[in-house]
């Protein structure tokens, strides 16, 4: 092996092993930095086997070539981000709205700040459930997406929202701006998500993939755009972006799965309803978050009237 792994640096050149062994963990091996980074490397599209493109983590590592991996390029020294808005604070839980923008934890391909830099001016313990990068973290947002998230204080809490999650007791739903319109009010999208092996980064839906179901209903008709309420029925990663691209009907702004001249900075998605059990007293709780200014903004520039009513505000003032 010649240079080394860390961002902004040289190349790393490897000799292929005999053979047999998935190339993440034979990098994670070489590389000495764990599955997970040599897995995102890979994804990044950053390795390269015989001057090919690797697509796949799983793939197995063919006998007697050259894998190189790129370096990252080098980022500005990061900003302090400031401490995300708290919506509900106890010994157990932690509900915030997360600003567009920003990445939720560490991951080998971002190397700014994250949400969890800000976890310790909210101050308290953290559940370490998730490791020494993820404290507290169950759940997740896109960098682009905003809205709400639930935070775990101790290991039996995040156990707790970790099987809601699981079984899908904990509603999430979301508001979002598409182009074009629908001639009906309600649907469903069943479409299995998974890598797209053309293009690493990116989701696809694809026979390879998982099993994936989303709700919308139209809440809003704009002359050449829909909002949407949107439920999700399954968790995969980029789920309503891939599946709203799918049917034709891509997010605006959403520059990694539309063809359309993006009319916003980032994607017209927001986490506007967050619904669970508390992890100790079982009980109901539904949190709202409001649609954010740029959002709102943009809404109006495309021709929405009024203010953006929450078919469940009424519901959260019911229940905590």
């Amino acid at each position: 092996m010649t240079g080394e792994s860390r961002p902004g640096g040289e190349a790393v050149l490897l000799r292929s092993p005999d053979g047999g062994m998935r190339l993440d963990y034979f990098l994670a091996q070489e590389l000495g930095q764990g599955r997970a980074h040599a897995r995102q490397l890979i994804l990044d599209g950053l390795v390269q086997i015989g001057g090919e493109p690797a697509l796949r983590p799983a793939a197995v590592v063919p006998r007697d070539l050259d894998i190189r991996v790129a370096p990252r390029a080098k980022t500005a020294s990061p900003v302090p981000l400031a401490s995300p808005r708290v919506l509900y604070d106890d010994r157990f839980l932690v509900v915030v709205e997360k600003p567009a923008g920003v990445v939720v934890h560490p991951a080998p391909g971002h190397h700014g700040p994250t949400l969890v830099d800000a976890l310790g001016r909210i101050g308290g313990a953290w559940s370490s459930r998730g490791g020494d990068e993820r404290p507290g973290i169950v759940h997740r947002l896109d960098k682009g997406t905003s809205g709400l998230l639930a935070l775990a204080r101790t290991d039996q809490a995040h156990e707790s929202l970790a099987r809601q999650l699981r079984e899908r007791t904990m509603g999430r739903e979301y508001w979002a701006l598409v182009s074009g319109g629908f001639t009906e009010e309600r649907g469903r999208v069943d479409a299995a998500v998974g890598r797209d092996a053309k293009r690493p980064g990116r989701m696809a839906v694809t026979a390879e993939g998982r099993a994936s179901s989303t709700e919308f209903y139209v809440t809003e008709r704009l002359p050449e755009h829909t909002a949407l309420r949107l439920r999700l029925l399954s968790g995969r990663t980029h789920q309503i972006r891939v599946h709203l691209a799918y049917i034709g009907r891509p997010i605006v702004g959403d520059g990694l799965y539309s063809t359309h001249a993006a009319s916003a900075t980032r994607p017209a998605l927001h986490a506007a309803m967050l619904h669970l059990r508390h992890p100790e007293s079982g009980a109901e709780m539904v949190f709202c978050s409001p649609l954010p200014a740029d959002l709102q903004q943009l809404r109006d520039q495309l021709g929405g009237v009024g203010a953006v009513v929450w078919p469940w505000q009424e519901l959260e003032d019911a229940v905590w």
